[in-house]
């Protein structure tokens, strides 16, 4: 089964290690300007979560400026509880 979004998490390494949505993927806030390429060969959308909703709402802003599809999924529990499957 193919999924038809990606899950974006941008806390960092060591807040993703302490619990995160299955399937995620970790991409800090800081360094999405240098992984853009890795960005884009994912599907989109992309919902974006951290903390509280509060540094994927950046992230979101960024990555919308740029022409990609996404959106602030706000705290990565409340994303988990939402897409799981």
């Amino acid at each position: 089964m193919s999924k038809k979004y990606s899950i974006i998490d941008v806390r960092t390494p060591a807040e993703f290690m302490g619990g995160h949505v299955a399937d995620s993927i970790n991409i800090p806030l800081q360094e999405l300007p240098n992984r853009l390429e890795e960005l884009k060969s994912l599907p989109q959308p992309f919902v974006l979560c951290c903390a509280s909703g509060g540094r994927s709402g950046q992230a979101t802003a960024y990555l919308q400026s740029l022409g990609l599809d996404c959106t602030n999924g706000g705290s990565w529990l409340d994303v988990n509880n939402k897409y799981r499957d």
